[in-house]
């Protein structure tokens, strides 16, 4: 199978199931398919319905196919767990009957964490008990995902968590099976933590199953690290941009793809600020035709 490319709720502003603010899930598939794609993510769970055939017709209505979902809850939180393999179990069944196949696993925003997004040397470092125990739940939905469900899991590095920086996500991998914990590398967080996607990728292109087109406003960036700016507002003055207007090297991500025989699904994220003023349609269409003019089809 090629590459293909789909898209994902986040760039609808969807990233709360419940947010007032969210679009119909109905005009985030219509939209979605009139850009261009043929696939799409769940989004957080009960965004999309969680009846399936309620869920498959609209996704054939529009000739959609669901890739994946992220469960994006605070993994870092041991008071949290519940709520974690709540929304993981749902998760995992509503894509099972889809016959999607990535389960991405996402430690949510951390109030330890917002303030020091993209400044490594600054963050909180989590203690020697407290990381075993993240670790290890990490390690408990990835195991479920794989064994029980059938499902492809990858960890996904994010800005304002406790796995956001390069040392952190490597660390995590050398702790975990890889038997039942890939990669879903994201392009733009990966910069907003300060390092080099390109290279990340070389280095552990054979554990990457899944990809998030994401690109990063420089100027944003250098703004943010040099005034100290939290995570909710750098993402408030734009940080993440239109593919190809930032840093991320998007003709050598695909080269290294490429050279990899890379097959399957990269999911453009363009997350966006629901109370700007955002044309998310639009967006969609201009990064499908960007990706288009470096070569994916």
């Amino acid at each position: 199978m090629p590459i293909r490319i789909g898209n994902a709720p986040c760039s609808w502003g969807v990233e709360f199931a419940q947010d007032p603010r969210n679009p119909a899930w109905e005009t985030v598939l219509q939209e979605c398919a009139g850009a261009g794609y043929k696939g799409i993510e769940l989004g957080p769970i009960g965004f999309m319905p969680e009846d399936p055939n309620q869920l498959a017709d609209a996704l054939a209505k529009h000739d959609l196919t669901l890739i994946g979902g992220v469960v994006f809850r605070p993994f870092h939180d041991p008071d949290a767990w519940a709520e974690v393999m709540d929304a993981a179990m749902r998760t995992c069944k509503s894509l099972v009957s889809h016959q999607a196949k990535h389960l991405v696993l996402i430690d949510s925003i951390s109030p330890r964490r917002a303030p020091t997004a993209g400044r490594v040397a600054e963050a909180e470092q989590m203690d020697p008990a407290e990381w075993d125990a993240f670790r290890n739940r990490i390690a408990t939905v990835a195991k479920m995902g794989t064994e029980v469900y059938g499902l492809t899991v990858s960890i996904h590095a994010h800005a304002a968590g406790f796995i956001d920086f390069e040392p952190e996500l490597e660390r995590l991998l050398d702790e975990v099976d890889p038997q039942i914990l890939k990669i879903c590398f994201d392009t733009g967080h990966h910069s907003y933590a300060g390092f080099d996607p390109v290279a990340f990728m070389r280095r552990h292109i054979d554990r990457i199953a899944y990809m998030h087109f994401k690109d990063i406003d420089p100027a944003v960036k250098a703004s943010a690290i040099a005034n100290r700016t939290g995570f909710y507002d750098a993402c408030g003055q734009g940080i993440f941009c239109n593919l190809g207007k930032g840093d991320v090297d998007f003709p050598a991500v695909r080269q290294v793809l490429l050279d990899a025989g890379f097959d399957g699904w990269c999911t453009v994220e363009q997350d966006c600020d629901p109370t700007l003023d955002v044309r998310p349609a639009d967006d969609a269409r201009a990064n499908r035709e960007y990706l288009e003019s470096i070569g994916f089809k």
